[in-house]
């Protein structure tokens, strides 16, 4: 016998191993969102920090109750805390504290659950639970906070509109400066108003490998392209693309959720199509449609189209020709 055939084995796949799992990734995205959550804590208060641990409990409490019905041991991975924590970000900090419980529990059982749990899911599960509150409430889910910085404060009735909503209404009210917009210090959901807090968040995650560029860059470059077109009424190439960019959720869902593993397409050239195709989705529904914002509706439209996308030939990668001889 040839001693070479001694080094050939064979075994199923996976034959690259790794020692990365779903537990040390959403360890990451929730290390990664912790700078937004503080901040939303600190401009809107204490009643920020009761809606962040209600939403994130009922996750957790709704897939439990689930995996036992269902027989399973109950995965500890912490996805259910990922998904609490983010749909907690894009609830308004004044809402009554059992919407983002409904919220939650309809984010887990509906968004996740109902497709056979996570991985197979085909709509991000916070942006449903979003859409289910957004359809079913929609005066809470748009009465707006004014800002109060200083932790644990608690909040008032003063209201105050999202500097979409005096673009998109036309209020007399002022806009505020693009520092304001950076920082966090305008009305908005608990998590989104924070720029300087979610890029820190995501220039972790790229530290760590986590997400990659192509959706960010794509989603926020043609939102920003767009807007300066056709953003105002004085004419072509007169809007304000940084405007648009820190406001509303735009940084929070290109970083966070159009990044998604399982909704979100696996290729380069296919993440590029999605971001494009969710920037074009925005800038239309702020210009034109009933809401000011649209980032929440874009992800999710662009959510079902990704199939076709991942099977589109232009975004398969070729195949690396047999050898000659072979």
């Amino acid at each position: 016998m040839n001693n070479n055939n001694q080094l050939l084995s064979l075994s199923i796949s996976p034959h690259i191993h790794s020692n990365l799992s779903v537990k040390k990734i959403m360890r990451d995205v929730i290390i990664a969102l912790a700078p937004a959550l503080g901040m939303g804590v600190y401009f809107f208060g204490i009643q920020a920090l009761y809606t962040i641990v209600i939403s994130t409990s009922t996750a957790l409490i709704t897939e439990a109750v689930i995996s036992k019905i269902r027989g399973r041991k109950t995965i500890s991975n912490g996805s259910a805390i990922v998904t609490g924590l983010l749909l907690a970000m894009i609830i308004p900090p004044g809402a009554p504290l059992w919407l983002p419980a409904v919220g939650s529990a309809c984010a887990i059982a509906l968004g996740k659950e109902v497709f056979g749990g996570l991985g197979r899911n085909i709509f991000n599960p916070a942006l449903i639970g979003r859409a289910i509150l957004m359809a079913s409430w929609p005066t809470f889910m748009t009465t707006w906070l004014a800002p109060q910085p200083g932790w644990f404060r608690r909040i008032d009735s003063i209201t105050s509109a999202t500097p979409l909503a005096i673009v998109k209404l036309n209020l007399t009210q002022e806009l505020p400066s693009y520092w304001n917009l950076f920082i966090g210090n305008v009305g908005g959901c608990i998590g989104e108003t924070s720029a300087f807090a979610l890029l820190l968040g995501a220039i972790f995650l790229f530290i760590r490998k986590r997400i990659s560029w192509h959706v960010p860059v794509s989603y926020i470059g043609c939102v920003a392209l767009l807007s300066w077109i056709f953003g105002k009424d004085g004419g072509l190439f007169t809007g304000d693309a940084l405007f648009s960019i820190l406001s509303g959720g735009l940084i929070l869902g290109a970083f966070f959720m159009a990044t998604d593993y399982v909704t979100t397409p696996i290729t380069p050239k296919g993440k590029i199509i999605f971001g494009l195709g969710a920037g074009i989705i925005v800038v239309m529904i702020r210009l034109k449609g009933g809401y000011p914002e649209g980032v929440a509706y874009s992800i999710l439209l662009m959510n079902a189209v990704t199939p076709l996308i991942d099977r589109w030939k232009w975004t398969i990668p070729k195949r690396i020709p047999p050898l000659k001889g072979d």
